[in-house]
């Protein structure tokens, strides 16, 4: 991957975190470098089922891929979210 592919990945990354954070309703005491790394995460495995499906290769953008990436990226922001909030209560 080059140094452009990285950037990219981050950016799309924080926007993908930043989208599921919104959607998710009520608040989120995460920190916004934890929104990122969800992000990110949500972004590659989000791309990956878009892969096992044969959805990445379209004409354009690549709708379902992004709406994959989100829907991991939401998911992950409601588990990660939850764990944050108790690991805050036990210290």
């Amino acid at each position: 991957m080059t140094i452009t592919g990285i950037i990219s990945a981050i950016i799309i990354g924080l926007i993908i975190g930043a989208v599921a954070r919104l959607l998710v309703p009520g608040k989120q005491n995460i920190p916004i470098w934890l929104t990122l790394v969800i992000g990110l995460v949500g972004a590659f495995v989000g791309s990956a089922i878009a892969r096992a499906f044969h959805v990445v290769n379209t004409s354009g953008i690549d709708w379902i891929e992004i709406i994959l990436q989100i829907v991991v990226a939401v998911i992950l922001v409601v588990i990660v979210s939850g764990l944050w909030a108790r690991r805050g209560a036990r210290h």
